[in-house]
């Protein structure tokens, strides 16, 4: 997986690229990650990107030209086919499905704006993708596509340790996850559900869908609202709810 990433700050990614699934993935070679600064690109002595706001209103807007020029410089190093991406809040909310659907384009190129934004004539020549990671405001898009990719990177095959492990996952099938526990067998005074010691694999999966069901419906209704539910399902759905209103 390529992904480029045009952005002010490139040095805030400096950590998150060396730990975890990120560092190991670039290490790899499964992942390659390069930098655009617009800066690079301004044509100001110096450096200047942004400019104020035609109309008036505070703070400053991100100008078109340098980071449509960063654009074109990474279609020049890697190639035309590139899916560029704008995160904003005002672009279509980020989940499983739209992180499996950036592995397929395979090259993405991640924009990140500042201040209040970039120059709109941008987005409507350039930009194939807006994807907003929550309803809030950050600084940046840096963060955001921090997010993004770690969330991309887990699709990439071979790298995580399991490869079902991003298919079992909160939100792959719709659900959240079931809980999960590991040793000491007690802690705390709570001990691990014994259905999980059985071995009986079944009803293992069985105890495991029946919990990702309930709280699902205990902590994210609005998930199963847009699931449908399997004759199976409903029915685990029916039968936790019989036994919360005992």
């Amino acid at each position: 997986m390529w992904v480029g990433i045009i952005s002010l700050f490139p040095e805030i990614f400096g950590p998150f690229l060396k730990f975890g699934v990120i560092g190991r993935g670039i290490n790899s070679g499964l992942i390659k990650i390069d930098f655009w600064n617009p800066r690079d690109f301004s044509g100001d002595p110096n450096g200047a990107v942004d400019d104020k706001p035609y109309g008036g209103g505070p703070g400053m807007v991100m100008k078109a030209q340098p980071i449509f020029s960063a654009i074109e410089a990474a279609k020049k190093e890697r190639g035309s086919d590139l899916h560029v991406v704008y995160l904003s809040p005002q672009g279509s909310p980020l989940n499983q499905n739209v992180l499996k659907g950036l592995l397929e384009k395979r090259n993405i190129l991640l924009v990140c704006g500042r201040y209040e934004g970039i120059d709109e004539r941008l987005i409507e020549r350039v930009v194939d993708e807006q994807i907003s990671i929550g309803d809030y405001v950050l600084s940046g898009g840096e963060i955001a596509a921090m997010v993004v990719i770690d969330g991309v990177s887990r699709f990439v095959p071979g790298l995580l340790g399991g490869e079902t492990s991003a298919h079992d996952d909160s939100f792959s099938d719709g659900l959240l996850e079931h809980p999960q526990y590991t040793r000491p067998f007690s802690w705390a005074g709570r001990s691990v559900p014994d259905i999980l010691l059985s071995g009986d694999h079944q009803k293992i999966a069985d105890w495991r869908k029946s919990e990702a069901i309930d709280r699902t419906s205990k902590r994210r209704p609005d998930l199963l609202k847009s699931r449908t539910l399997t004759e199976k399902e409903r029915k685990i759905l029916n039968k936790n709810i019989e036994i919360s209103n005992e």
